[in-house]
């Protein structure tokens, strides 16, 4: 009975091994926002220095257009053997004005995430399709020819 017991519990030990490797992975990414804190940024009271305070660097900032600061989070899963998906992503956007000073702050979720997936390894484009041969040769006679009569 001993020898039983023994290998049963390392049976145990080994399939609680074997599951531990098969759970979820949960993952957070980016800024990980307090309510209590994005809540805290008004338009027409706070400015740059007073947001980096309140929220630190922001994730990235708009290289074009108006000065807008964003704070990106995610939350991801992941399956074994599999690629992460997203369960939850939110965008929190603070717009200044040229002086500094805070406009407006947005926020966005899920509703802008979009899932591209691609259908191959090929890129589509308009024309013709042409093999490979016909691109090495197809230009024979047409290059240094004389021009059209009348041009």
């Amino acid at each position: 009975m001993k020898a039983f017991g023994r290998i049963g519990l390392v049976a145990a030990l080994a399939a609680a091994t074997l599951a531990a490797g098969c759970t979820t992975i949960k993952e957070k990414r980016g800024y990980l926002p307090e309510e209590v804190l994005l809540d805290s940024v008004h338009p027409g009271i706070d400015n740059k220095q007073s947001v980096e305070g309140t929220l630190g660097q922001p994730t990235f900032a708009s290289q074009y257009g108006a000065d807008t600061w964003y704070y990106v989070s995610s939350d991801t899963r992941q399956k074994p053997f599999r690629s992460p998906k997203i369960k939850d992503h939110s965008v929190f956007a603070v717009h200044f004005d040229r002086a500094g000073n805070v406009t407006a702050v947005d926020r966005s979720g899920m509703e802008q995430v979009v899932k591209l997936d691609p259908e191959s390894d090929k890129t589509k484009t308009l024309g013709k399709d042409r093999t490979f041969l016909q691109d090495l040769f197809g230009n024979i006679g047409a290059v240094g020819a004389a021009p059209p009569a009348g041009s």
